[in-house]
């Protein structure tokens, strides 16, 4: 389980996220969805660990981020909108090198890097340096890493920006089985489209607040819209015209 309990931060008077609390279930896809600049990327990199936060917490299954970031993120696989690959390592050394910063024996972490390799597809450039990968194949190796140590939790920044359509559809199907497997899984994502595919709870956020939240088909009919679109500009549209005003 991924909680956030009212995280709050801001970058000098910009307040980026204002209180936002939420709770992520098990076995479960829950999607953050907000227009740009709406406190999605922040929250996500402060349940990472990557941002501290002014005030609130931040917990991957009772574990709390800020005094135990080491202990959470073991239970924590994160793929971030910047993929921070090393250019001369292949796909398969990103991968073993992630299994023992996790703590695992060498031979553990070859055999983690094989199954990492499988489930994401990427055997054909396991063995090649990441530079020069087209971003398909870059977020591909990301997200082996982020599965490496098999946490049961997962967290995807926007995870099929640039992607083609196959690199989308091997995504979903991953994303699908991570979830029958009873893994939670939370992501930033502003498709409306995926979102209604893949969404089991949407959290609608809006200048860093949280404005609703609860299954696709529980907000249509909360906001007696006609689709997910028309329940988003419903619950956040104010906030949105505010901010571009």
């Amino acid at each position: 389980m991924i909680e956030a309990h009212e995280l709050e931060k801001s970058f000098g008077k910009v307040r980026a996220v204002a209180g936002l609390s939420f709770s992520a279930r098990d076995g479960a896809i829950t999607t953050i969805l907000g227009g740009n600049g709406s406190g999605k990327t922040t929250t996500i990199r402060m349940i990472a660990g990557l941002v501290r936060p002014d005030r609130g917490a931040a917990r991957i299954d009772g574990v709390d981020v800020a005094p135990d970031r080491t202990g959470a993120l073991a239970k924590l696989g994160v793929l971030h909108d910047d993929l921070g690959l090393y250019p001369r390592l292949t796909a398969r050394e990103h991968l073993v090198f992630s299994a023992r910063l996790h703590g695992m024996s060498s031979r553990a972490g070859e055999e983690a890097a094989g199954h990492a390799i499988d489930l994401t597809g990427i055997a054909d450039i396991a063995k090649r340096p990441t530079r020069g990968f087209s971003h398909g194949q870059r977020m591909k190796v990301a997200l082996a890493r982020a599965l490496v140590h098999r946490p049961k939790n997962l967290m995807l920044d926007e995870p099929t920006r640039g992607l083609d359509i196959f690199a989308v559809r091997m995504l979903r199907d991953l994303l699908k089985r991570l979830r029958a497997e009873g893994v939670c899984i939370v992501m930033s994502n502003h498709v409306l489209a995926e979102v209604m595919e893949l969404s089991d709870q949407v959290v609608m956020v809006a200048d860093g607040r949280l404005t609703a939240s609860g299954t696709p088909a529980e907000l249509m009919s909360s906001a007696k819209a006609r689709s997910l679109e028309e329940a988003f500009i419903a619950f956040a549209g104010g906030h949105e015209a505010r901010r571009a005003g």
